[in-house]
């Protein structure tokens, strides 16, 4: 047993001699090698500093598009800096040290060495520890920007019931597709920004966007309206690789606090036909089970037999009585005090057919106007409609006309008709380019002052229910499908105007002598069979081609 005992221990006293003996060469090659963890520490020191260089660049170029720097981003920056401030301090500190000898000069400083060595080579796992956390896939973000939507809805006790059933419909339903429909002018677009808005306050879903699809439907343009809401920036050229870029995005959207999809709500404004949601990136059903969709449309049919809304409601017309509140209002009751303009104005609400957009622009065209004003109003809008566009009913046509007659002054009818050719989400600082170049804004020596014309007689366009501002950037402006109808169908019956929409297809330019009477030319994304070989339009001040293959 005692020899047992005894090899034991010296076994254990062996193994302790050489974990001492390791121990004390690791502390000796500190002061041997400490050249090279100096050299080492040098190395990292410049790698870091150019790492963040590199990453100082991208933020400045990240501000200079107007984005946010994220936070953990700023927070590297921030350790970075002072580790190079205090680690190249302490290691130069440390260096002058150890240049200096001990014994008058015949000995080098071990305890300096050392001391350098082992902190040289902490810096360094500190600098590669930065250097391993540079990798930042992107350095600034934009804010998701707040949609502009408009607070002065209009409340009709009649349609209250349809709003609320919607707003039930998308918070206790298992429905992931509800539809609206009703005829042009009824208000559809107005409501759905009031779900918007409200959904928005009352915060139901994580995210609320909203798009206008239209007769001819610009995918692409889709796309961008509903990224800009969610603070994406689509750069794949592709519409292809923009919707899976898309659906990416809304698929991993995830709430961290419930662990769950997001509820995300895509309202989809103005629907005439059949929309494929994959090639717009819209993930639907199984995709995404916290995703819902409300719809717009013209016709039921749409809604529920081509997009398959289960859940649908219709928006009727104004009873009588709503109708003639409505039209008070909008007229501000500038009739009340003479009974015969009041009888007058009674005639010509109805006329109006219950339709907010033709009441809205008809009184406020007929605002402090004489009662040979009002007469005139009436009779036109009883005259028989013989223009008859496919898409709009004598009901609606005869009020915007009737407003649109209205507009004092030849330049905003012409500002107002250049609004209605350029069609949906135009910039103001196109509009004044094209209006300056036609003459349309006089007496400004300035861009500045000849913005602020352009921006008061949009104004003015605005307050008569004519032109709509966008949802999202006051810088844009957009136009009812039905202005535009009745804006392009008055402004080619003297052969003025030949204009062109998307879904439009050109098989053949109109006769030389309509040609020659034509001052304004506009063809929107058109499909175009053949060219002529030569324009003969000595009248022509406006000729515009938008084209899908130019950027």
């Amino acid at each position: 047993m005692e020899a047992i005992a005894t090899g034991a221990a010296a076994n254990v006293s062996s193994e302790a001699a050489k974990g001492i003996l390791h121990e004390a060469i690791r502390h000796i090659r500190y002061v041997i090698i400490y050249q090279k963890h100096v050299e080492k520490f040098d190395e990292k020191h410049k790698t870091l500093i150019a790492k963040r260089t590199s990453v100082q660049q991208s933020v400045d170029v990240a501000l200079r598009n107007g984005e946010e720097i994220k936070a953990d981003v700023l927070e590297w920056r921030k350790r970075v800096d002072k580790a190079i401030i205090e680690e190249e301090k302490e290691v130069n500190a440390l260096q002058v040290k150890a240049m200096s000898k001990c014994f008058s000069g015949l000995c080098p400083n071990i305890k300096s060495r050392y001391r350098l060595s082992r902190k040289a080579e902490e810096a360094v796992t500190t600098f590669d520890d930065l250097i391993n956390e540079s990798h930042f896939p992107q350095v600034g973000f934009r804010e998701v920007p707040e949609a502009i939507l408009p607070t002065d809805f209009e409340t009709f006790k009649s349609r209250e019931k349809v709003f609320n059933d919607i707003m039930d419909s998308l918070k206790v339903s298992t429905e992931t597709m509800i539809g609206v429909y009703g005829m042009p002018g009824v208000g559809k677009t107005s409501l759905v920004k009031e779900v918007h808005r409200q959904l928005r306050e009352v915060k139901l879903f994580d995210s609320v966007v909203m798009a206008t699809v239209s007769q001819a439907p610009d995918i692409q343009r889709i796309q961008d309206e509903i990224a800009e809401s969610l603070g994406l920036k689509l750069e794949e050229k592709t519409t292809v690789g923009r919707a899976r870029r898309l659906c990416e995005r809304l698929i991993q959207e995830k709430n961290p606090e419930k662990k769950q999809e997001k509820r995300i709500l895509i309202i989809l404004d103005d629907i005439w036909k059949k929309l494929d949601l994959e090639e717009v990136g819209i993930p639907f059903g199984s995709q995404h089970k916290g995703c819902k969709i409300l719809l717009t449309s013209r016709n039921r049919n749409v809604v529920s037999n081509g997009m398959g809304a289960t859940d649908t409601f219709q928006l009727s017309v104004l009873d009588d009585e709503e109708a003639w509140e409505f039209f008070k209002k909008m007229a501000r009751d500038s009739f009340e005090s003479n009974k015969e303009m009041q009888s007058t104005a009674i005639k010509v609400a109805k006329r109006c057919a219950g339709l907010p957009l033709a009441i809205s622009t008809v009184a406020r065209a007929l605002q402090n106007k004489e009662l040979f004003v009002w007469n005139d109003a009436l009779l036109q809008l009883e005259r028989p409609y013989s223009e008859n566009p496919s898409e709009i009913s004598a009901e609606v046509y005869k009020p915007i006309e009737l407003s649109i007659n209205h507009l004092q002054g030849e330049d905003l009818k012409q500002t107002f008709l250049l609004c209605s050719l350029l069609r949906r989400r135009n910039s103001v600082d196109d509009l004044l380019r094209y209006a300056i170049g036609l003459g349309l804004i006089n007496g400004v020596n300035t861009l500045r002052e000849g913005r602020d014309r352009l921006l008061t007689m949009l104004s003015t366009l605005k307050a008569s229910c004519l032109l709509l501002g966008s949802n999202t950037d006051d810088q844009f402006f957009e136009v009812h499908d039905l202005t535009y109808i009745v804006a392009k169908s008055m402004a080619s019956k003297d052969n003025q105007v030949f204009a062109l929409k998307e879904e439009d297809v050109l098989t053949d330019w109109p006769n030389e002598e309509s040609m020659k009477k034509c001052n304004k030319i506009c063809l929107a994304y058109p499909s175009i069979n053949s060219l002529p070989d030569q324009l003969n339009c000595p009248q022509l001040l406006l000729f515009l081609l938008y084209s899908k293959d130019v950027p």
